[in-house]
């Protein structure tokens, strides 16, 4: 049975919890707030499906070669409404014309994250846009499973690790089965996330974007849309801050297993952060994808969508170097134990200024290079 003794060694993808035949694994939430499994040993049958399709315990690395491309929607609303190009609308919109079920994470009613399906083009929008909090994966693994078999077309959407945690569920190769995953920094911890929330007063029908390109793709905010609007600078926002700090990561991600410019995905998306540098007329900071075709399954579904895109062809390792989440794993800050041991029973913001706030050295350097910027201009 599994058996979680270094927690850096689990990502929380749900696979054993989903193969379990007799149902006795539980997805148990930590002092920090993410999920491991536990099995009751009273209903265990010591069959081992838990432990063989563990995609950590188990050998997950491919050699394809994958191709990369620039890209953006030609419709501007939907890229407007994307966090980066608006690719994954295009591709999402395809599967579902042709009777296919979408499967992406969403916000449930307590503005927390987890995985949903979504069987027609009006639902897609809440699987847009990035949310930068681990999703549960509940028993999606299995649902997908049942409409594969019943020769669904099915287009599955999450983080590296969570569609190697699917491939290794299944345990075999579905000709229906599109993956897509994302170059992911890292998952937050639900539990951090809903100290931040408790800050504020959150009205049923809000909307909340972790990437409001309203003040630019390059500077976007956090905002959260409703009749007491609040929006903040992305780079002003404590919980951005603590994020990309890497200070409330899942321990998984510090070493990540799934982390690799060849992937298990067929298509990979992410933001082509350094665009200006390689095509600056597909720069506008409007948002622009940088897309991994890492099959030849892959590759058809992206010529689906050609029509609908500016896009060019790029060295995948150039475009990569912008975006160092797509091939290695951040580093655990000194200070993340302390951090994490506190922020609960601590007033969010002003705990975290004390671990986000740059030396007095830097910010003096930055205070100079913008007004020498000021005065270029």
């Amino acid at each position: 049975m599994i058996k979680i003794t270094d927690k850096s060694k689990c990502s929380g993808c749900h696979s054993c919890y989903n193969v379990c035949p007799k149902k006795c694994i539980a997805m148990k939430e930590d002092f920090e707030g993410f999920w491991y499994p536990e099995v009751d040993i009273d209903k265990c049958i010591d069959c081992g499906l838990c432990e063989k399709r563990c995609p950590i315990l188990n050998d997950m690395k491919n050699d394809n070669q994958p191709q990369a491309y620039a890209c953006y929607n030609k419709n501007e609303s939907i890229r407007k409404e994307s966090s980066s190009g608006g690719v994954f609308t295009l591709l999402a919109t395809f599967i579902i014309e042709r009777g296919g079920i979408v499967y992406g994470a969403s916000f449930n009613n307590e503005f927390m994250v987890e995985h949903i399906k979504a069987d027609n083009v009006d639902d897609l929008g809440k699987l847009r846009g990035s949310k930068y909090v681990q999703s549960r994966i509940g028993n999606t693994y299995a649902e997908i499973k049942e409409y594969l078999n019943q020769g669904k077309l099915v287009y599955f959407s999450g983080t590296p690790c969570q569609i190697d945690g699917l491939i290794a569920f299944l345990n075999k190769k579905y000709d229906n089965l599109i993956l897509q995953d994302i170059v992911c920094h890292g998952v937050p911890s639900p539990k951090v996330w809903n100290k931040y929330l408790e800050q504020f007063n959150i009205e049923d029908d809000a909307k909340i974007s972790f990437r409001d390109k309203s003040t630019g793709w390059d500077s976007y905010s956090f905002t959260i849309d409703q009749q007491d609007k609040f929006t903040q600078l992305s780079s002003q926002n404590e919980y951005m801050k603590v994020f990309l700090k890497d200070l409330c990561l899942r321990p998984s991600c510090y070493d990540c297993h799934s982390k690799s410019l060849h992937r298990n995905s067929d298509i990979t998306l992410a933001d082509f952060w350094g665009i200006n540098n390689i095509y600056p007329e597909l720069y506008d900071n409007k948002g622009t994808s940088l897309v991994f075709v890492n099959s030849q399954k892959g590759k058809e579904l992206f010529n689906e969508i050609v029509e609908d895109i500016e896009y060019k062809e790029v060295d995948i390792k150039e475009a990569s170097k912008y975006n160092p989440s797509s091939y290695k794993s951040v580093d655990i800050p000194d200070r993340r134990k302390e951090y994490m041991e506190n922020i609960f029973s601590k007033e969010f913001n002003k705990y975290s200024r004390k671990f986000t706030k740059l030396p007095f050295v830097l910010r003096t350097k930055i205070f100079i290079a913008r007004c020498l910027n000021i005065i270029r201009k």
